[in-house]
């Protein structure tokens, strides 16, 4: 992200002491007075423009001026020269590759899909806070519920067998684990690839009702190959693991911190579902913002963004914009325009899991507040945060009951 070494702005992700669920302080003076403008990184070789304001925010992302194709010279990724990323993790490819990958996993998220993860969502849950509970407590709940469920749920998803879970939930918990080296991530990604690989493989023979089963009758087909086909289980696995886990923790603490808001939860199928758009608009987990690369010239605002120019968009900025959400800085669950937020994204590379996540939150915040309902922040302890994560969320959560 932005640094200081440059003469163009730098922007500070630090957010301000006391409201961690708060996006930085200065989103909110750009938005005002230049919501469109230049940032410094790689040390000032590189001066992308950041993009704070919703209208923009679309405009950008919903253009076909732009690319996802994190190869070409000038792309803003964190670090220089970063690798390219395979085929498999599509979000980073652009048509034809990003199409036909998106093609072959649209369906495994329709509505019908995930109505079917339901049950074993809840079973899953009420297990993991079973074992909470029947630990006395305190617990860290990003631990034994946050971090937990959404690759357990993935799993579910995937076909993972049963007997597997264990592995499969331990080593993606190391590629998501700020406290573990660069070769214990390097070594986990490796061992998770080649089991999906296998996985693959194993469901060419002998194919069941899940996920990689339909993915490996794309490698039958001759649509891609059983290294793309576990790439992408390796995607859904990232994409999914650690995003719903920040959601789930942050959405329990804003809660916590605004229990006002709790009954919102308990009123019905639809308050529930708005309530999550809010959460999801309120606390917009993407720290650093999406990126692309102008490949023609765009006109955005009063901004002429030129072909081989980086942009930025920080959605956290995005969906605390007053112009589009009244009041935007407070937690309202009935706010009306909750889902007009750019949370998952926009355009074609909007988040093909948001119905996953809405669906594991809609599942988890109710009811985890019906199991405890005098769940609290353990006294004299404190919520520490992944202030420096892509997606931001709690690394550690003390609570009681």
């Amino acid at each position: 992200m932005p640094d200081t070494d440059s003469s163009v702005q730098a922007i500070s992700m630090a957010r301000r002491d006391g409201a961690p669920l708060d996006p930085p302080p200065e989103y909110a003076r750009l938005r005002q007075e230049a919501p469109i403008s230049r940032v410094s990184m790689w040390g000032g070789r590189a001066t992308p423009w950041l993009v704070t304001r919703w209208e923009d925010a679309r405009t950008v992302l919903a253009s076909p001026g732009v690319s996802s194709q994190n190869t070409r010279p000038g792309f803003p990724t964190a670090i220089e020269n970063a690798p390219a990323m395979p085929p498999g993790y599509f979000f980073g490819q652009d048509d034809p590759v990003h199409d036909t990958f998106r093609r072959a996993l649209t369906r495994e998220f329709m509505v019908k899909r995930i109505e079917a993860l339901r049950e074993p969502t809840m079973r899953i849950l009420d297990q993991l806070l079973d074992a909470m509970i029947d630990s006395g407590g305190p617990a860290d709940f990003v631990e034994a519920v946050a971090l937990s469920l959404p690759s357990l749920v993935i799993c579910e998803l995937l076909g993972v067998p049963y007997e597997e879970h264990d592995f499969f939930q331990s080593h993606s918990k190391v590629l998501i684990d700020s406290a573990v080296t660069a070769e214990e991530k390097i070594a986990a990604h490796q061992a998770l690839g080649d089991y999906l690989e296998r996985l693959v493989e194993d469901k060419r023979r002998q194919p069941m009702d899940d996920l990689v089963s339909r993915l490996a009758e794309h490698v039958d087909a001759g649509t891609f190959s059983v290294r793309d086909a576990a790439d992408v289980g390796a995607f859904l696995l990232f994409a999914g693991h650690e995003t719903t886990a920040n959601m789930i923790g942050l959405g329990v603490l804003a809660l916590l911190e605004h229990p006002e808001e709790l009954p919102r939860l308990y009123q019905g199928k639809a308050e529930l579902a708005n309530s999550v758009e809010e959460l999801l608009r309120y606390l917009t987990i993407a720290h650093t913002g999406l990126t692309r690369i102008a490949i023609e010239d765009i006109a955005v605002g009063d901004v002429t963004i030129r072909a081989g120019e980086g942009v930025i968009i920080l959605l956290n900025s995005a969906n605390r914009d007053a112009d589009t959400f009244a009041d935007a800085d407070t937690l309202d669950l009935a706010r009306a325009n909750a889902r007009q937020h750019l949370a998952f994204g926009y355009g074609i590379h909007q988040c093909l899991g948001q119905p996953l996540a809405r669906m594991e939150l809609q599942i988890v915040l109710p009811e985890v507040f019906r199991r405890l309902p005098n769940l609290r922040i353990e006294p004299g302890r404190e919520v520490s945060f992944k202030q420096t994560s892509a997606a931001y969320g709690a690394s550690f959560m003390p609570v009681t009951w």
